[in-house]
């Protein structure tokens, strides 16, 4: 899925923004304040209705503005046709998402349009909780196994519950039997899927690290959340008092992690700031050579500030490997010369500039300056 147009109107400095972007590579370029970001989460706001800097809509909505809505119009690989998406939430929390005329709900929209963003809060998936690492994992889940989001939906209902008698202190052991019976089920489908999809992300991940980063004995591993040579039941019987004392259950796929080490040692701890950001580039790249293999399709790139932390030498590849792979790339800098010079004469590249929330493309800008 590409987006051949984009309306943007009330989303942060952005009042009212439009532009044809091209099907591979757009270079968003401007002075800090301008707006570069800005427009990133716009179509992040096109793909999922939220941000992905701030989880208050307020602070997202132009300010004295009630409400924000960016509209599309999408292409599916080999059809010419044009879909239109419409997104707008307003400031009461009602969100409305319209495509080809018709209502869709959130998961719909988030597989219409598959986001993969790199910015500087990607360095969570290496520095944060485990929670971000389950987060990362879950997209990809999501994206390439349909049953997953209502086993996980399941899940998330049953271990409420549980939890709910948990902090009640006093369980009948009938009644808890049927919840962790059914805990039990969701648990397995999950952790199925999470270490299938790890299994296939694996082999690309390395490649392509070893790609930008040259020889490196770099390792991922997923935990599912409970010592899996236990039975998940056994463990939830032999921990209930322990559960019942704490309030919630401390064994299942609510704690389950992935560890990235160099050279046995967590990657988080070993690693310059420039080659985490090359890590977490590479887990997103393979989370998107792995979607393409799953759909046959490829997703769409946010990729603020590429240029920091990185030198020229791994700018250039980075850029080679985006454009090998053929996806739509919406990438900011403060300089267009600082990547402009990374991608071959055929490479479909187009630069718009940001100026106090408005864009222009780069033609333009030549254009007034003579």
């Amino acid at each position: 899925m590409s987006i051949k147009s984009l309306k943007i109107q009330n989303i942060r400095n952005l009042d009212h923004v439009e532009l044809e972007p091209s099907d591979a590579v757009n270079l968003i370029y401007g002075v800090n304040g301008s707006g570069k970001t800005s427009l990133l989460e716009a179509i992040n706001f096109l793909g999922l209705a939220r941000s992905f800097r701030t989880r208050k809509f307020a602070y997202l909505v132009t300010h004295e503005q009630k409400e924000s809505l960016v509209f599309a119009q999408l292409q599916s690989p080999g059809d010419h046709s044009l879909q239109p998406l419409g997104v707008s939430r307003d400031t009461s929390g009602n969100v409305n998402i319209r495509y080809t005329a018709t209502n869709i709900d959130i998961s719909q929209l988030a597989s219409l349009v598959p986001l993969l963003v790199i910015n500087t809060d990607s360095f969570q998936i290496l520095e944060g909780s485990p929670s971000i690492r389950r987060q990362f994992i879950d997209w990809g889940c999501f994206h390439a196994d349909q049953s997953y989001i209502k086993a996980w939906r399941s899940f998330k209902r049953v271990l409420q519950q549980r939890n709910s008698l948990l902090k009640c202190g006093k369980i009948d052991p009938q009644i808890r039997g049927v919840w962790d019976a059914e805990l039990v089920k969701y648990a397995q489908q999950i952790t199925q899927m999470r270490q299938r999809y790890i299994d296939q992300l694996l082999p690309d991940f390395l490649a392509i690290s070893q790609r930008l980063m040259g020889e490196i004995d770099l390792s991922l591993s997923f935990s599912p959340g409970w010592d899996q040579k236990r039975a998940l039941d056994e463990l939830l019987e032999e921990q209930l008092p322990r559960d019942l004392k704490q309030g919630y259950t401390a064994a299942g796929p609510q704690r389950a992690d992935m560890r990235i080490k160099v050279d046995g040692v967590s990657a988080s701890e070993r690693l310059s700031r420039g080659q985490k950001k090359l890590v977490v580039s590479a887990l997103k790249l393979a989370q998107g050579v792995v979607y393409n293999r799953f759909k046959e399709d490829n997703c769409i790139y946010l990729i603020d500030d590429l240029p920091s932390e990185l030198d020229a030498k791994h700018c250039q590849l980075f850029c080679q490997y985006l454009e090998q792979m053929g996806s739509q790339c919406f990438i900011t800098c403060v300089e267009p010369e600082s990547l402009a010079k990374y991608w071959q004469e055929d490479t479909a590249l187009q630069s718009f500039k940001m100026q106090a929330g408005q864009l222009i493309t780069s033609d333009d800008q030549q254009a007034k300056e003579i």
